[in-house]
């Protein structure tokens, strides 16, 4: 038997531009472990008040504080024969969704702006809205089904206007990136996001750490940060993943920020319900 060819789906055409589009990337990968004893028990306690928290929201809200603290990290090199920094005012974190559109398993994502400013309440209402949008229909995936539409050729071209221009960049790729795939048997893994600084989060199990000279039992989280050389330097990567960890690892709470624009329309929606 022959074996059967097909085209590659247009529901996949972004990825391919995506791809196609972050060649020039030069990534470095690094890896850690986080004590999420703390972040663990905030979510339980939470769960009890009927309150639900996804662990990618926390490392969201950890991320954008610390790379809002390193401008180098939150900062994207845009141009070929010109290439510049620029240089972003706010934490615009890039999560990656597992969506099906017309039968086809895809990847898609979403970006969260100004998440420096979010409380965790915030953040877990985006991540909640964007999981459950159909991505046949939602207004917020209308410039993925448009590049779906186009010739391959002038999709491309299309993309890559929007991830090389600095006024735009920030909307199609975020200044930082975020994404799980800590819901299945996943320790480790690397993903490049087209952002100077990508975070892959494996999954959360208890594993033995050394607390006092004695061996206990904890949650430990596997994270991965993956950055862009032609931007940052290791040694700065590495800071960028220290205070992630810190954040993390000494988490005690999120308060709220009602000036941001996530909880502006919560306010809203709630009056007029």
């Amino acid at each position: 038997m022959s074996a059967r060819t097909a085209p590659i789906a247009r529901q996949r055409r972004h990825t391919l531009a995506f791809l196609e589009e972050i060649r020039s990337v030069s990534p470095v990968f690094l890896s850690t472990d986080v004590d999420m004893t703390r972040v663990t028990g905030h979510r339980a306690a939470m769960l009890a008040q009927g309150r639900r928290y996804s662990l990618v929201s926390y490392v969201l809200y950890a991320a954008a504080r610390v790379v809002h603290e390193h401008p180098e990290a939150n900062s994207a090199l845009v141009g070929k024969l010109r290439p510049r920094l620029v240089q972003s005012p706010s934490a615009h974190g890039k999560l990656t969704l597992d969506k099906t559109l017309d039968g086809h398993r895809i990847v898609l994502t979403a970006v969260l702006p100004d998440l420096q400013r979010a409380s965790l309440d915030e953040i877990q209402q985006s991540v909640d809205q964007y999981r459950t949008l159909d991505p046949a229909v939602a207004a917020q995936f209308a410039p993925v089904r448009a590049l779906h539409r186009l010739p391959r050729a002038i999709g491309r071209l299309a993309f890559r206007a929007a991830a090389r221009s600095a006024g735009r960049r920030t909307s199609v790729f975020g200044t930082f990136a975020v994404t799980s795939l800590g819901h299945g048997a996943v320790d480790d893994f690397y993903s490049v996001g087209g952002t100077t600084v990508t975070l892959g989060v494996g999954r959360c199990t208890d594993r033995p750490v050394v607390r006092g000279g004695q061996i206990q039992v904890a949650p430990v989280l596997r994270l991965s940060l993956t950055f862009d050389h032609r931007v940052i330097d290791g040694a700065e990567a590495a800071d960028v993943l220290g205070d992630l960890v810190a954040q993390l690892e000494g988490f005690s709470g999120a308060s709220p920020s009602p000036d941001h624009p996530i909880a502006r329309v919560a306010a809203e929606e709630r009056a007029a319900g």
